[in-house]
């Protein structure tokens, strides 16, 4: 089969043998797989989780048919639409867990949109709902909004019942477009006001909620943003992985700081996020409220072009590779 290896240079298309799925995992004819943010860090060398030695396969989520299951697989069954998530979803056939591997649930829905909402669906729902606690009324801040994970953490934020939800993108297009998603404002974070507005839009309380995918250069402003008492997320370190903390803000703040990751989570513990999420959310994916644009599409062979143009920041939505 043809897969996007990573290397250390990059990536590279090349023939390898098809996966073989283990008793508990499940074999897909990859039909469409979505770029994540992390696939570009992977590309740049930055791999920790992946598995020592061998090749590894690029790409983190995708969708397809059904070719195969494992003995302890009993809920798809070959010819099965399924949406995935895992390692290796850059190829023609891809191995997912099964907690990882769920029915596509409309037989008009292509593909190339089921391949865009597992990521954004499982790791927004662990933060916002169950890393962020949200409450009915309460309100959220989506740092990084305009990336794929973030357009989707806008719209569980208002379907799970936030009073206000405000979005952050540093592109003014994009930034424009928030509302479309879910947002009752957006910000610029690369503006140093932008705490103020959201202490104004709160009441002087601040935010709630902060769910932080960008970190460094804005850890210390989302301290001043979020309210006594008040909850933030990190998912992403796109703005950088260390920087300046003021530890002072976060005491007198009383503030609960959470980082979360998949990198290091059992197999029990991401089918458990998939479930939780399933049991929310489902019923908004059905019925197309929770949904993701597609940007563009690019045939496998030109992965390596498809990240540059994620890299390049210039997008909205969903960048797909169609095998």
């Amino acid at each position: 089969m043809k897969a996007v290896i990573v290397t250390g240079t990059g990536l590279d298309v090349r023939e390898i043998d098809p996966p073989k799925p283990k008793p508990s995992e499940v074999l897909v004819r990859v039909r469409a797989a979505a770029l994540n943010r992390a696939d570009l860090m992977m590309a740049a060398g930055h791999r920790p989780g992946a598995p020592a030695g061998g090749l590894t396969v690029a790409g983190s989520e995708w969708a397809g048919e059904v070719v195969e299951t494992g003995a302890e697989v009993s809920h798809v069954k070959p010819g099965d639409r399924v949406m995935c998530t895992g390692r290796g979803g850059y190829a023609e056939y891809a191995v997912s867990d099964l907690g990882r591997t769920v029915l596509i649930p409309d037989s008009n829905m292509s593909f190339e949109t089921a391949a865009t909402l597992p990521v954004g669906l499982q790791t927004m729902h662990d933060a916002v709902v169950t890393n962020g606690q949200l409450k009915k009324g309460q309100s959220v801040v989506i740092q990084g909004a305009s990336s794929g994970v973030g357009l989707m953490g806008l719209q569980i934020a208002k379907f799970m019942g936030a009073g206000l939800v405000i979005g952050t993108s540093t592109n003014a297009g994009r930034r424009a477009r928030l509302t479309e998603f879910g947002a009752d404002m957006a910000l610029d974070s690369s503006d140093p006001a932008w705490p103020d507005a959201v202490i104004e839009a709160t009441g002087g309380k601040g935010a709630d909620l902060i769910v932080d995918q960008v970190s460094n250069g804005v850890m210390n402003q989302n301290m001043k943003a979020v309210r006594i008492l008040g909850r933030i997320v990190n998912v992403g370190r796109l703005g950088g992985f260390k920087g300046e903390f003021d530890f002072d803000l976060h005491a007198s703040k009383r503030i609960t700081y959470v980082g979360v990751t998949f990198r290091t989570r059992s197999v029990e513990e991401v089918r458990e996020i998939v479930r939780r999420m399933k049991a929310d959310l489902w019923p908004a994916v059905e019925d197309g409220t929770l949904h993701m644009p597609i940007y563009k599409v690019f045939p496998l062979g030109e992965a390596a072009a498809a990240q540059a143009h994620m890299g390049a920041n210039a997008h909205l939505g969903k960048i797909i590779l169609k095998p």
